[in-house]
């Protein structure tokens, strides 16, 4: 009987796996066509943004800008815009948190009692996407309409208005940001809803749990990774919004989107991208800090 040995260097040469040493390169070049997308449509693009932040705020389009190192830029853009950041924070907790109330029970109902109609739910989910974002807002401009059956029926029942309407109001804004990020919300919600094991909340009813007790001890603690991942990709975009003020709302509900848009559009170019890293930075500072808490730091 023979034995085979072999040698350490025989490795590389012997492996089929990389012949001739180039496997080990495959790899790279698999990432490496998304590596260039990313340093061409992200990294460049913030580093540019970044750069933009530091010139000399007294430049004009006509004489151009230059570089100073000017972080007083983001001292003016803070101080200003303050009004602009809260009123940006609050409008998309608001509507975070009422994208939870709405899509929870619905991923739920989709997950757990849908049975053979779930995919039909799951495609009228995700079906106003098949929509322009700008004509759904348009939609809720009409529905919102001074005229229009809501307020009618708000009137009827004697329920206050501002000045008798809901147009140009915080309600308006607050409506549209929920409804056009929702499914947002849901589709997370639905996934890690999905994967979680029914013979759990079998085992928690043996137990003589209740239904309630079932749900606060196994559903939401197994589903929140959805949860979180759900208020991220709602709050995030939410932000940085500008269509649905400028669209529902009036100047008295700015946006910092919306500032930022005008100050671009102005030439006004230090301030608006001191404004965009500003937004960044502060995004970023509260998502980290926000799954450290929610205890799910796996999503990182």
């Amino acid at each position: 009987m023979t034995t085979l040995t072999r040698t350490p260097g025989d490795e590389t040469a012997e492996d089929p796996g990389t012949p001739g040493g180039r496997g080990r390169w495959t790899g790279y070049l698999l990432l490496l066509p998304g590596a260039l997308w990313l340093v061409l449509f992200f990294a460049v693009p913030i580093g540019s943004l970044v750069s933009t932040s530091l010139y000399d705020p007294t430049g004009t389009l006509e004489t151009g800008y230059r570089f100073a190192f000017d972080v007083g830029n983001y001292i003016d853009a803070i101080s200003t815009y303050a009004p602009e950041f809260g009123r940006s924070l609050l409008y998309a907790g608001l509507a975070t948190i009422f994208a939870l109330l709405l899509g929870y029970p619905l991923a739920y109902a989709i997950s757990f009692k849908a049975g053979r109609w779930k995919n039909l739910l799951l495609v009228l989910v995700i079906a106003p996407f098949f929509t322009s974002f700008l004509i759904r807002t348009l939609s809720w401009k009409l529905i919102l309409a001074d005229q229009g059956w809501v307020v009618d029926s708000l009137k009827f029942l004697h329920v206050p208005l501002s000045n008798g309407r809901l147009l140009d109001t915080p309600v308006a804004v607050i409506t549209g940001l929920t409804y056009n990020f929702l499914p947002f919300m849901v589709l997370p919600l639905y996934a890690s809803l999905e994967k979680i094991d029914h013979r759990l909340i079998e085992a928690a009813g043996d137990l003589y749990a209740s239904p309630f007790q079932g749900f606060r001890k196994v559903t939401l603690p197994l589903s929140m990774p959805g949860v979180v991942a759900g208020t991220l990709l709602t709050f995030i975009p939410a932000a940085g919004d500008f269509i649905n003020k400028e669209l529902l709302g009036s100047p008295q509900q700015s946006m910092i989107g919306n500032r930022i848009q005008g100050l671009f559009e102005s030439g006004s170019y230090p301030a608006a991208s001191a404004l965009s890293v500003t937004l960044m930075v502060l995004i970023v500072v509260m998502v980290i800090a926000y799954i450290r808490r929610a205890g799910t730091e796996d999503l990182l």
